[in-house]
């Protein structure tokens, strides 16, 4: 697959934060304007639904349907702008080594994974869950919960119109990098869907890195 960089790739051992996301879990983080942050896929093939809000005021948060409709794409890749819910530009994608990323899919739950795969997996643990989980940390509730990217996913759109989920394209240590155009809350749901292949059927951890910007 190839790779997409809009800027010099940085070391690591230069981020300011390093956090650690297990399989299945839940993360939050605030990004500074001008600072940038990087997600990795440590061992290929994970999904990480992922969203962001305006850190000063929630209600302000990422918006699927503006980003697809100002990039006048069905994926996410290097410079695609995050558009918020006011039209602002949250932040903007400035490397992907993966190649594209979805935003229409949006998060499992429980119930959906209930309706697309039986009864017998309405307990297993889902996106939507995480996503609950985590915004509560911030005073939101389950009502705050928007269409997310998912960062890594491979959702081809097929000649019918439809959606389809596949084998992720996403090798070990691929990441994507993002620009912030505005202080934000990142809120990931390291997704853990074993019933199809968004994930190779086996949820990995991830890596999120924060990077401070020019002026430091």
């Amino acid at each position: 697959m190839s790779k997409f960089f809009a800027t010099p790739v940085r070391d690591a051992s230069a981020a300011l934060h390093d956090y650690f996301v297990p399989a299945n879990a839940p993360f939050s983080c605030v990004v500074k304007k001008g600072q940038s942050v990087r997600i990795v896929d440590l061992e290929g093939q994970q999904a990480v639904d992922t969203l962001f809000y305006r850190a000063d005021d929630f209600m302000e948060r990422y918006s699927s349907q503006d980003t697809l409709r100002v990039q006048g794409s069905a994926y996410v890749s290097t410079g695609t702008r995050l558009i918020s819910s006011e039209g602002n530009v949250m932040l903007t994608v400035t490397a992907d080594t993966s190649g594209r990323h979805d935003t229409s899919a949006g998060a499992c739950s429980c119930e959906a994974n209930t309706v697309r795969f039986g009864h017998q997996v309405k307990y297993l643990h889902a996106c939507r869950e995480n996503f609950v989980m985590e915004v509560t940390k911030h005073g939101m509730s389950k009502r705050d919960i928007v269409p997310n990217i998912n960062f890594f996913m491979n959702v081809p759109v097929e000649p019918s119109g439809e959606l389809a989920i596949v084998d992720g394209i996403s090798g070990p240590g691929d990441y994507v990098e993002m620009l912030a155009e505005m202080d934000v809350l990142l809120v990931i749901s390291n997704c853990p869907q074993i019933n199809n292949p968004c994930n190779g059927f086996n949820p990995t951890p991830i890596q999120v890195l924060v990077f401070a910007g020019e002026e430091g």
